[in-house]
């Protein structure tokens, strides 16, 4: 073993330990070839079932040293996918700039097996330590019987997927200083949940907010669309100042407000001019359902289909609705909540404020609805289904065309029906003005682009809602929730069930004087149950 290059067999760990100027050199084991067989195992049986302890912890050993040498096509050789293996891992030499790698090997799980990474990021003068966990899984080779690492990028660092590289250099694009509305900087450790979109709206607009890129080790994604991720600076850049329409304390409050239920996202907007107030999520994937979520909405929709009913004439909020324990369309039967007392001369607003299924399934099958009424109204009223350009990627939601039991279905936003919070909350802003804004999180003049526009709602449709919304939340299902919050309120609750979930989705959405918010929790149950009280504290904040 040469100088620089320590290997010892620890608590029945073995720990990989290279040090020295540069990437040391290791002597794996005598007579290994490069395959990672030995002489002559090419006329030994092949091995089947799964990889032995001590296969898995011989073939980590081998695959680490080598890497830590600094010989990519040697570790390579110990994966099932050795093309793929050498180039990300020459990758993380010669374009990640890392050098001085120390592995060192945890005790395995079985044929998983945890490591850590201590390096050093080296790039034109300038260096920094970079440290951080990762794993891998021993497999049986399936034509050569070889105990093999499996190999996924994400085994070199656990941000990397399937030809995303590793790079060192002039960050891809200038940092931002995101402010609020009111010019607070939304710094990312006080706003944990913005920390994605912070990443997206400085790939998009960090170069025309007049900043300067400085030197990063980042993640380049093999979907340029998808943009890039910094995982550690060198030297700072100059940030451009960029002014977004987020309100910090409506955006705490958001913030605070997720971490009630697991799964759970929230989107807050400004009814008279589109304008995002605050959006978050509590998720551990990091992904923007808030914005991104293609989700069933559940009785949310209820919004959207009785304008729909009121604006074809079928009925009023004052107008007679029975509410029957089931109604069947098209040989679906349909029932409500456990618990709802049919009430045979129900109004169409007593139905909506108690969130009555069976009435909007017998209602969609009057003479004026066709299978197109609901998609018409979505869209030429409710802006869903156009090009949203909200300032980064959003789902603008999606009400198709239905026939069968799925008409029915979608009024009660179930069916094909798919909606993120985003879309909800701009619904209800819809349903409480009469004009649809498309949600903008950074103004529209900031890049001249072109926002949705849609034809909106009669003021009589309008009056009507609001009347049925504020009936929801004083005395119907959103009551308990919106307690204390004044009488200018309005409601509505949804729980859609998901296939393979035992629990249903929770939903709710509201309106407080010039704030709309709506927000979901997957597996939270009824509206009222997880995703009512994100959306009273967030109303309550603005």
């Amino acid at each position: 073993m040469r100088k620089g290059v320590k290997a010892a067999l620890v608590g029945g760990v073995f720990t990989v330990m290279v040090g020295g100027a540069g990437y040391g050199a290791y002597n794996l084991v005598n007579g290994v070839t490069g395959d990672g067989g030995s002489p002559g195992s090419e006329s030994a049986e092949v091995k089947t079932g799964p990889p032995t302890d001590d296969e898995v912890r011989d073939t980590a050993r081998k695959f680490l040293a080598a890497w830590a040498e600094g010989d990519a096509q040697q570790a390579a050789s110990y994966t099932n996918n050795s093309a793929e293996a050498e180039t990300t891992l020459t990758g993380f030499r010669e374009d990640a700039h890392l050098t001085k790698a120390k592995l060192v090997p945890k005790e395995a799980s079985g044929t998983r097996v945890p490591f850590s990474v201590s390096t050093t990021v080296s790039y034109k003068g300038k260096s920094k330590p970079f440290a951080y966990d990762s794993q891998l899984t021993v497999v049986r080779g399936k034509t050569t019987g070889r105990a093999l690492v499996d190999w996924s990028a994400a085994v070199v660092h656990p941000s990397l997927e399937k030809g995303d590289t590793l790079v060192t250099g002039e960050a891809a694009s200038p940092p931002i200083q995101a402010v609020d509305r009111a010019g607070t900087v939304l710094r990312k450790k006080d706003y944990p949940s913005l920390v994605p979109l912070l990443d997206t709206l400085r790939e998009k607009y960090g170069e025309s907010a007049g900043g300067k890129p400085g030197v990063e080790l980042y993640v380049e994604r093999a979907n340029e669309d998808a943009g890039t991720r910094t995982l550690l600076t060198l030297a700072q850049g100059k940030p451009g100042k960029l002014p977004t329409t987020l309100s910090a304390g409506v955006q705490k409050a958001a913030e605070r407000a997720v971490l009630r239920s697991d799964d759970s996202s929230v989107v807050a907007v400004k009814p008279s001019t589109g304008e995002i107030l605050a959006v978050a999520n509590n998720r551990k994937d990091a992904f923007n359902a808030a914005f991104l979520g293609k989700v069933a909405p559940g009785s949310t929709m209820k919004i959207v289909s009785a304008a729909m009913l009121i604006d074809k004439g079928v009925t009023k909020a004052s107008g007679p609705a029975p509410c029957p324990a089931s109604a069947t369309w098209q040989s679906q039967t349909f029932n409500n909540l456990k618990g709802m007392t049919p009430n045979e001369s129900a109004t169409f607003s007593e139905d909506f404020a108690r969130s009555c299924n069976t009435a909007f399934v017998k209602l969609i099958d009057e003479d004026g609805i066709s299978d197109a009424s609901l998609t018409e109204e979505a869209r030429n009223n409710f802006g869903l289904g156009l090009d949203w350009k909200v300032g980064i990627p959003s789902f603008d939601g999606s009400v198709p065309e239905s026939a069968g039991p799925d008409r029915a279905a979608n009024a009660i936003g179930q069916g094909q029906v798919q909606m993120s919070p985003l879309n909800m909350a701009s619904v209800t802003a819809t349903a409480m003005t009469g004009t649809f804004r498309q949600p903008v999180i950074v103004p529209a003049s900031l890049d001249d682009r072109d926002l949705a526009t849609a034809e909106g709602l009669r003021a009589s449709t309008v009056q009507q809602l609001r009347q049925m919304m504020n009936r929801t939340a004083v005395s119907g299902t959103g009551a308990r929730v919106m307690a204390g919050l004044g009488s200018d309120v309005g409601a509505k609750t949804g729980s859609a069930e998901v296939d393979g979930q035992e629990k249903s989705d929770s939903w709710f959405t509201g309106y407080r004087g010039d704030v709309a918010a709506a927000a979901m929790a997957e597996r939270g149950g009824h509206g009222g149950d997880s995703a009512g009280p994100i959306v009273a504290a967030v109303l309550g904040a603005g």
